[in-house]
């Protein structure tokens, strides 16, 4: 769902379509969940859906309607605690271990407080319009919410992947066919170049969040970007010439890890009768041997490309190289829900869509940042250690939500989201 509403309408209805359209999309992403999918939590660092649609809800009504709809009172008295994520200057907050134990409130009074925050959200754009801080507040709980909805997919797939059962999402998911072809490298120029995002960052048609910017010039030597990302045929041949035994590939971290959690594969793959398949959210498929390899920590990343001889690239590297390509691609709006082929026509392919990229830059501060202030300055800023930067977006990234200075960032050790590698040297 994009933010790019018709022209002609007035700023102020402009900005309350938008708001209609990412929450109902929200709703309708959750629509094929049985009753019993929306309050489970399979582990520490997912989610319930009945979580996230609440937690994106509480988010307009804590810094919107709260502050600015006069005479304007909570939903519930203990929303704020239980649905509060992870800002201090707010309150306390149920502990993220536990959100999958709530029972109560029942997923029918979770849509009724989305309904609740929804009706007094309209009235307040018919009163502030498009005037600031309303609207630009009103834009940043928007893509909040579409992280929210690429989390509820990843989240719930993960759930599902607990399930003996293995059960879909959906049955109804289209496949696209393609031959990727063999892994070439682009070139580029080094020298000076300039990263970062340089808007104000606050208008529907110029979002940022604020660890994108300020815009700042950084060095390069020549390098070369892979044309396509990394397939699951290729990443096979990895594991088959002993990848997963041969500590030379490793950093230090990342083979103390896969030792202590006993990884072999990347996640989701398991064999059967000597095959490989893998849980999607259609449920468990043949492992496809053309599609990108995807839900891989850093380490697994990084270990590829060691193997492979080359290595993984920085953020200013991919972002000088996508900064003029359009953020097309496999999104969430192709309806795959899971990474398909390079269709192997295009110099750089796969830059948007299928799945995150990582790099190897940790996720630190460009020079002169500063956090927005207020509550909403715990967004991004106070992460900024021991993540990497992953780029590009995934098969489960909304349209609209992802641009070349998008700075996306994770543990090393994740696997759960959907993440993969494009290869550098």
């Amino acid at each position: 769902m994009t933010l790019s509403p018709p022209a002609d309408r007035s700023a102020t209805a402009k900005l309350h379509d938008q708001y209609q359209a990412v929450r109902s999309l929200s709703e309708t992403l959750c629509q094929p969940l049985a009753i019993e999918d929306y309050g489970i939590q399979a582990m520490a660092d997912v989610s319930p859906p009945k979580w996230h649609l609440a937690h994106t809800t509480w988010f307009f009504e804590t810094f919107l309607l709260l502050p600015y709809l006069p005479a304007y009172q909570a939903f519930h008295p203990t929303y704020n605690y239980l649905f509060n994520s992870y800002y201090e200057a707010v309150g306390e907050r149920h502990p993220r271990p536990q959100r999958g134990l709530l029972s109560r409130p029942t997923v029918d009074q979770v849509y009724q407080y989305r309904a609740h925050v929804d009706q007094a959200m309209a009235a307040l754009l018919q009163q502030q319009g498009d005037q600031s801080p309303v609207a630009a507040l009103t834009i940043l709980g928007l893509h909040h919410e579409q992280q929210h909805q690429e989390l509820l997919l990843t989240d719930l797939k993960y759930n599902l992947a607990q399930n003996p059962l293995r059960p879909a999402y959906r049955q109804d998911l289209p496949q696209a066919m393609a031959n990727p072809g063999p892994l070439k490298f682009v070139e580029f120029s080094g020298g000076l170049h300039t990263i970062g995002h340089q808007g104000e960052g606050l208008a529907a048609d110029e979002f940022s969040f604020d660890n994108e910017g300020p815009a700042h010039q950084v060095y390069l030597q020549d390098f070369a970007l892979a044309n396509r990302l990394v397939t699951n045929g290729e990443y096979l041949a990895f594991m088959e010439a002993g990848g997963y035994q041969t500590p030379s590939y490793w950093l230090a971290e990342g083979w103390a890890t896969i030792q202590d959690q006993g990884w072999q594969a990347p996640l989701y793959w398991e064999q059967q009768d000597g095959q490989w398949w893998i849980m999607t959210l259609a449920g468990l498929q043949p492992l496809g041997i053309d599609q990108p390899v995807t839900h891989l920590s850093y380490f697994e990343a990084d270990a590829f490309a060691q193997w492979y001889g080359c290595r993984l690239p920085t953020e200013a590297e991919w972002e000088v190289a996508t900064r003029d390509v359009p953020p097309q691609g496999n999104l969430l709006a192709a309806d795959y829900l899971h990474p398909q082929p390079a269709a192997g026509i295009e110099p750089l392919e796969q830059l948007y869509g299928d799945t995150w990229e990582w790099t190897q830059s940790a996720y630190l501060p460009y020079p002169g940042f500063r956090p927005a202030a207020g509550a909403v300055g715990e967004y991004n800023g106070k992460f900024m250690c021991s993540q990497m930067v992953l780029r590009g977006g995934s098969c489960v990234t909304p349209p609209g939500h992802i641009r070349p200075t998008y700075r996306n960032f994770f543990p090393p050790s994740a696997r759960w989201q959907f993440s993969g590698i494009r290869l550098a040297t």
